[in-house]
């Protein structure tokens, strides 16, 4: 497996989402990105979703396609990068750089309502 500490990886979370175009940026509405080492088997449990270790990323609230007025005082959207599951399926610093970019485009992708078959024809699958 690949070896980068933890805050070399949240580094490179953080440069996709600076080469995220700033128009997208500014619609983005209450969401926070994190980094976790694994995915949390119990949050899948309680989701109702089937654990997978090979997570890359996890988007968690309510796209903005689906708010209404009903919509306020809120937590925060919440977009959980996976340091383990990227490295594990990457040989080179160059190729976690690039799942690490198409993996943040994809959960932000959902957090504006597109979905995972929409998402794999744009090639960020």
């Amino acid at each position: 497996m690949l070896e980068m500490t933890r805050e070399e990886f949240e580094e490179l979370v953080a440069e996709a989402l600076d080469r995220v175009p700033p128009e997208l940026m500014r619609l983005m509405d209450n969401v926070a990105v994190f980094v976790e080492d694994e995915p949390d088997p119990g949050a899948a449990k309680e989701s109702g979703e089937e654990f997978d270790p090979d997570l890359l990323g996890l988007y968690e609230g309510t796209p903005l396609t689906d708010r209404g007025e009903w919509y306020a005082g809120v937590l925060p959207d919440r977009i959980t990068i996976y340091r383990g599951p990227t490295l594990r399926m990457c040989e080179t610093r160059e190729e976690v750089v690039a799942e690490t970019e198409i993996t943040v485009v994809h959960e932000i992708a959902h957090h504006f309502g597109i979905d995972d078959e929409r998402l794999h024809e744009l090639g960020y699958g």
